[in-house]
């Protein structure tokens, strides 16, 4: 099985919200309301691991209500 290298590189929020379908705000609203979004801070920018991405919204963590 080859796998593309780049295939689980690290996305910022712009590439999270495209890939997630949600808009930058929502992704940056998550982040601040501890939703435990697997998000690193790598500097001043937002990286985010698509594959921890993938287990988050299927862990159902992405549907919870934090308000």
């Amino acid at each position: 099985m080859t796998t593309n290298k780049y295939e689980d590189r690290w996305i910022g929020i712009e590439e999270v919200a495209d890939y997630m379908g949600v808009n930058k705000d929502t992704v940056r609203n998550w982040i601040k309301k501890e939703t435990n979004i697997p998000a690193h801070r790598v500097g001043k920018l937002w990286k985010f691991k698509k594959s921890e991405l993938d287990s988050w919204i299927k862990s159902g963590k992405s549907a919870m209500d934090h308000e």
